[in-house]
């Protein structure tokens, strides 16, 4: 009878254990993943995780579905994310106001916006507009600038809501050119722009897919945007940097995953998402949206992040924004 040695039946089982997370990595994914969008159906974050997880369904050869879970500025699906395990089989389709900006307006966040998520793609950046009511008069930046400075507290505007990115984008223009315009928060874009064009408020900052077709019908006049570069869908509509330089208040969409996720697996998904940003058909589609892919590293998403939240939260504090 041969003695089996007790030092190999040892190393035979560290083997076992230690391989068995390289192997299920290996194997990723076995069953359905989720991206959790932290709003409503409909909205840009919403549209922006479909289409990855369409595309994400095919590249990994299983189900990628989107989970709307709204509510608290975004915290709610946000913290969600942070207390699933880190397996690589749930993702939180990230904003400014989930990764940046709600940490410095809530009293008290469901999780830590800086330890609780890995950074895994940069998907997409979508600039704001700044859009005026036509019966204001204003043509330009110049003269929208002038006219506030004429009427100190005379006028309004309107945001999807208190430290959304069109509130804080607003305050941040405001500061900027040395006006005052009293802020009138809605309950999201769609009421923000019907009284903007009605007239009972004369100014906003807004997404600009939300905000093209009123533009486009001549119902509301675009006088610049907040990105750093004019916008493929607004050629003639100049950066509000032009004027004012230094400024930008880009809205931007994110796929982060829990804490403690594997590497090989955040790696994986991210290479997978920045091929699926180099699709000719897909960088159309966000075009026509009036957004722009961008990819990169998970290292490189996570800079952004931090460079974005020194930004917000010097912008918050300023604007003196709070959220009870």
């Amino acid at each position: 009878m041969t003695k089996t040695n007790p030092w190999k039946l040892l190393l035979l089982s560290a083997a076992i254990v230690t391989g068995a997370p390289a192997l299920a990595q290996s194997d990723y994914p076995s069953k359905p993943v989720r991206i959790v969008v932290p709003f409503a159906a409909g909205g840009t974050t919403d549209i922006t995780a479909r289409v990855i997880a369409d595309e994400l369904t095919k590249a990994l050869k299983q189900s990628v579905v989107v989970d709307n879970k709204g509510g608290a500025g975004g915290n709610i699906g946000a913290a969600e994310v942070a207390r699933s395990a880190p397996d690589g089989y749930t993702f939180l389709m990230g904003t400014p106001g989930t990764q940046a900006i709600n940490q410095f307006l809530y009293p008290k966040m469901p999780y830590d916006t800086a330890k609780d998520f890995a950074p895994v793609s940069f998907v997409v950046r979508v600039p704001n507009v700044l859009v005026v009511n036509p019966a204001l008069g204003a043509r330009n930046l110049k003269d929208l600038i002038a006219i506030a400075k004429a009427k100190p507290g005379g006028l309004s505007y309107g945001s999807p809501g208190n430290g959304t990115t069109g509130h804080l984008s607003t305050e941040l223009f405001k500061s900027g050119a040395n006006i005052f315009v009293t802020h009138i928060p809605y309950r999201g874009s769609g009421p923000m722009l019907v009284d903007l064009m009605g007239g009972q408020v004369q100014m906003a900052i807004d997404n600009l897919p939300s905000a093209m077709p009123h533009i486009k019908a001549g119902k509301l006049v675009a006088l610049g945007v907040t990105g750093e570069k004019p916008s493929p869908q607004l050629p003639d509509v100049p950066p509000i940097a032009s004027l004012l330089p230094g400024y930008a208040a880009e809205s931007w969409f994110v796929l982060m995953a829990p804490a403690g996720t594997p590497p090989a697996i955040v790696n994986k998904v991210s290479a997978e998402v920045d091929k699926i940003l180099k699709k000719p058909e897909i960088i159309e589609r966000f075009k026509g949206l009036g957004a722009e892919p961008v990819g990169g590293t998970p290292e490189q998403l996570g800079q952004f992040i931090t460079a974005e939240t020194r930004k917000w939260s010097q912008v918050v504090k300023s604007s003196g924004a709070k959220i009870d």
